[in-house]
């Protein structure tokens, strides 16, 4: 008899990113796909990296992160939210976001309960419930605007929800929450005990003059919540993977438990170099809205005569576009035939939602050079 396994995640395969971005590695396409910049970090970062790469630093770092690298997070938090972020109670660093994610649901999460998620969401939460012995209770967002429902979030709530996922920019849709999202989701989880978890890789990534709201700028919400970011995204530097999570004390500590049996800690010299580059350069991070910015204006811009239709993103460094006027092919064919057949790589966003909506729709990242995103669009304005 030969040996099998009971799969603890059945229905989770090669995920759709590894899959296109591999599609357009064999077929010479453009990977607008898999969300990661074709152009070098800053130049100083990567100085510090090769400076502490040929040096001793090289053993294991605290778990829960250099002590200078998390002093200035807190520092930058501070800044930005106006949240004092004690670093050493407060401020974890992880190899990756996506880390980060995992640890705070394993953490926070027993089997039984129930957490909300909206749909599309990235692809990691649902797994790491699952995981967990949880259910996930899905709420979608429709085009055109994909916001939140706040009468459904609270319809959905029961005695079992431990969670809510919000994430903001938001990926894949590039929504930005505003205010008075915020202001309801404190309301509803208030008297409650649910755990806020707020996926903010996309911080810094917010146009138009819009204000990021972070968790940390609500108290009521900051004492509840798990605050999740990514340096990857900020500094250009996504292979990297290291993130950090901000959160109380009482959840830091439940996280860190997690975390010390995932990865233990994340790489020396890389956390070095970043909190050498974020000392000499605290202005990095404010002047992202406008470089990222430039780039979805002159993605659009250059689309603008194309068949496809879409609304500028609001933030994150994404961009969905309907292709209703060129196809009726689904979205996941579509992707597949704009990265094998027309040369540019596209994600398709059925595949984020529980329940997918009647929609021709995929997602473009224009975090990409302006030459890579002129050709590229020249390339789809021609369908």
């Amino acid at each position: 008899m030969s040996f099998t396994i009971d799969s603890r995640l059945p229905d989770v395969g090669t995920t759709i990113f590894t899959v296109i971005s591999q599609l357009a590695h064999e077929h010479d396409a453009i990977n607008l796909g898999q969300g990661f910049s074709d152009y070098a970090g800053p130049e100083l970062l990567h100085e510090r990296l090769e400076h502490y790469a040929k040096g001793l630093q090289h053993q294991y770092p605290p778990m829960t992160g250099i002590p200078a690298l998390r002093e200035v997070v807190a520092e930058k938090v501070t800044h930005c939210y106006g949240y004092a972020a004690d670093p050493e109670h407060e401020v974890t660093i992880v190899p990756g976001a996506t880390e980060g994610l995992f640890c705070a649901i394993q953490a926070c999460v027993k089997p039984g309960d129930q957490v909300i998620v909206f749909d599309p969401a990235y692809d990691s939460y649902v797994p790491a419930i699952t995981l967990a012995g949880a259910s996930s209770v899905h709420i979608p967002l429709y085009a055109p605007d994909f916001r939140i429902n706040w009468q459904r979030v609270k319809d959905a709530i029961t005695i079992k929800t431990s969670m809510i996922i919000i994430n903001t920019p938001y990926n894949p849709t590039g929504m930005v929450m505003g205010e008075q999202d915020m202001q309801v989701l404190q309301e509803l989880v208030r008297d409650t005990k649910i755990v806020v978890l707020s996926d903010e890789v996309y911080e810094h990534l917010v146009f138009d003059e819009q204000l990021h709201q972070s968790v940390l700028r609500y108290p009521e919400l900051a004492e509840r919540s798990i605050m999740v970011s990514s340096f990857g995204k900020t500094f250009h530097v996504t292979g990297w993977k290291t993130g950090y999570c901000i959160a109380p004390p009482q959840l830091s500590e439940e996280l860190r438990k997690v975390h010390q049996f995932v990865t233990f800690v994340g790489v020396t010299p890389i956390q070095l170099a970043l909190a050498d580059f974020m000392q000499a350069c605290p202005k990095h991070a404010e002047q992202l809205p406008e470089f990222y910015q430039a780039k979805r204006d002159l993605f659009a811009s250059a689309m603008a005569d194309s068949k496809f239709q879409f609304t500028p993103a609001a933030g994150s460094f994404f961009q969905l576009v309907d292709y209703s006027e060129i196809s009726d092919k689904d979205d996941l064919t579509m992707a597949r035939w704009l990265t094998t057949e027309v040369g540019v790589a596209a994600i398709p966003i059925s595949l984020f939602y529980e329940k997918p909506p009647e929609s021709r729709m995929v997602r473009f990242c224009f975090a990409k050079q302006d030459e890579t995103l002129t050709k590229a669009a020249s390339i789809l304005s021609a369908l």
